[in-house]
């Protein structure tokens, strides 16, 4: 791998979701184009695609911005979802019980490369 290609981050904080359930969204947009995926996103049929293509978008405007990239190069090379931190609540049962609720939050990191375009020598 060349040292001197940046790569392109964007990372979306406290989405309010569960890691599994994004991490669906994030497998689809692995290895494609990211003007393809953000097309792709619009149809996807989960709840949370828009926070997805959200981060793909702040992605491309960071590679456009802030290095000069063309949009139609680039790909995903890295797209996944961590942990972040877990609300914690609980419900009332049964005979002055309490059950534990945790409603968790997620991390999206997008990271985008240029493609270059091979060469040929005929």
């Amino acid at each position: 791998m060349d040292k001197n290609i940046p790569l392109v981050k964007a990372i979306n904080k406290n989405v309010r979701t569960s890691p599994r359930k994004l991490a669906l969204v994030c497998n689809f947009i692995k290895g494609k184009k990211a003007d393809t995926d953000i097309r792709d996103l619009q149809f996807f049929r989960k709840r949370k695609d828009k926070e997805v293509s959200k981060t793909v978008k702040s992605a491309i405007s960071n590679a456009e911005n802030n290095y000069q990239f063309d949009i139609d190069n680039l790909f995903v090379k890295e797209a996944y979802v961590g942990k972040s931190l877990v609300m914690k609540r609980f419900r009332p049962r049964a005979k002055g019980r309490a059950s534990p609720i945790k409603k968790p939050f997620s991390r999206i990191t997008i990271i985008l490369e240029e493609k270059k375009e091979k060469k040929v020598n005929k």
